[in-house]
C-alpha cells in the first residue's frame, strides 16, 4: 500500500498482474468495471482464463480500496502492484476487456502457474548480469528496447511478443546458451519466456521479479545497470532512473515513442507521421490520421477533449496487448 502521510496532489499509476486459473473472468468484467468507474479510476484491466493484467490510475484511497477489492478474492489474495506518481491522469477512461491470454505469446500450452524461470530480486540482478557466462535477454518489442535497456542485454527485434518464440527457434540453443536471463517492464512476459524456454529444454533460466519498474524502484541510479528510459503503456511514453515521466512523446501512427531529434524531421508530422513510420503507412491510413488530427486540432480551439484520438493515451494498450498491457 501506498504512503497516505505523502500529502503531495499526484495521481497513483498502479500495475497489476497474476496468472491464475479464473473461469468466471467473463462474470468478473461488470463488476470490475463498475467498481472502478465508482472510484473514478481510468485505465485498462485484461481478464482471462489465465489471470489478470492491467494498469489503472486514481487517487490514493481509489487505488488502495481497488487493490483491496482484489484482494477480497482469494485467488488474488497475492497480487502485487507497482505504483508510480504522475501529476496527470494518464488515461481517458476505464476499460476491463476480456481476452484468450493476458500478454499473448500464442502458444496455449504455456502456463507460468505450472513452472517459471528462477526469479531474481533486484538487489541480486546486477550480480548476475553480470556474469560473462549469462546471455541477457530483454524481451519486450524492439521500440522499447531503443529508448532503453540493460548494458549488454541482447534484443530479439521482435515487433510483439508473439514474435519471441520464432526467435527462440532461430537464435537460442539448449546445448550453447547455458545461462539466461530475461527482463521485461514488469515481469509478465518474463513468466511466458522462462516457461517457454523451459519447455525447450533450456536448464538454467532466470528472470528479473518485478521487471524494470522494480529494479528501478528499489536500485539507486549510481548502482543502476539500466541505461536510458523505460517505455511504458500510458500517457507518460517512458520513465527515467527515478521512475519520472521521461521526454519522450509518441507517434499516432504507428505508436512508436519518439525523440525531440525525430520531432526536428521532415518527415515528422503530429498525429500522421515520424521517421520510424513514414514508409510504412498507407495511403488509406494516412488520409485517416489526417482527419483524426484534424479533428484533435479542431477539438482544442474550442477547449473541449476529443475522446477516443490521444495518441499518448489511449491506443498504446490496445495495439500492445500481444506484448504486455502498459507496464507489465
Amino acid at each position: 500500500m501506498l504512503d497516505h502521510q505523502n500529502t503531495q496532489p499526484n495521481i497513483v499509476v498502479a500495475a497489476m498482474y497474476k496468472f491464475v486459473q479464473l473461469p468466471d473472468y467473463t462474470e468478473m468484467r461488470a463488476s470490475l468495471h463498475k467498481y472502478c468507474t465508482d472510484l473514478n479510476i481510468k485505465g485498462t484491466i485484461l481478464l482471462a482464463q489465465e489471470g489478470l493484467n492491467g494498469t489503472v490510475a486514481g487517487s490514493r484511497p481509489a487505488i488502495d480500496a481497488l487493490i483491496d477489492y482484489l484482494h477480497s478474492d482469494s485467488r488474488l489474495t497475492d497480487l502485487e502492484a507497482k505504483f508510480s506518481l504522475v501529476d496527470d491522469m494518464p488515461f481517458l477512461r476505464m476499460k476491463v476487456k476480456l481476452k484468450k491470454e493476458i500478454v499473448t505469446m500464442g502458444i496455449p500450452e504455456t502456463d507460468p502457474t505450472e513452472l517459471n524461470g528462477q526469479r531474481v530480486d533486484a538487489k541480486d540482478w546486477n550480480t548476475l548480469i553480470s556474469d560473462p557466462e549469462v546471455l541477457l535477454i530483454d524481451t519486450r518489442n524492439e521500440y522499447e528496447y531503443g529508448i532503453g535497456t540493460f548494458k549488454n542485454a541482447v534484443s530479439p527485434e521482435t515487433q510483439t511478443f508473439r514474435e519471441f518464440p520464432a526467435y527462440v527457434k532461430h537464435h537460442l540453443n539448449p546445448q550453447k546458451h547455458k545461462k539466461i536471463a530475461m527482463f521485461c517492464t514488469g515481469g509478465i512476459r518474463c513468466e511466458k519466456s522462462t516457461n517457454y524456454l523451459l519447455k525447450q529444454g533450456f536448464e538454467n533460466v532466470y528472470h528479473l521479479n518485478g521487471g524494470i519498474l522494480k529494479y528501478l524502484e528499489e536500485i539507486p541510479g549510481n548502482e543502476s545497470l539500466w541505461e536510458g528510459d523505460c517505455f511504458v503503456f500510458d500517457g507518460r511514453v517512458s520513465v527515467d532512473q527515478n521512475l519520472q515521466e521521461g521526454e519522450y512523446e509518441q507517434c499516432f501512427a504507428c505508436r512508436h515513442p519518439i525523440s525531440a531529434e525525430d520531432m526536428q524531421s521532415s518527415h515528422y508530422v503530429e498525429g500522421i507521421s515520424c521517421p520510424h513510420c513514414i514508409n510504412t503507412v498507407s495511403k488509406h491510413n494516412r488520409a485517416r490520421f489526417i482527419e483524426r488530427q484534424r479533428q484533435i486540432t479542431l477539438a482544442k480551439s474550442r477547449n473541449q477533449q476529443h475522446l477516443g484520438v490521444n495518441p499518448r493515451i489511449e491506443s498504446t494498450a490496445d495495439k500492445n496487448t500481444a506484448s504486455g498491457i502498459k507496464q507489465s
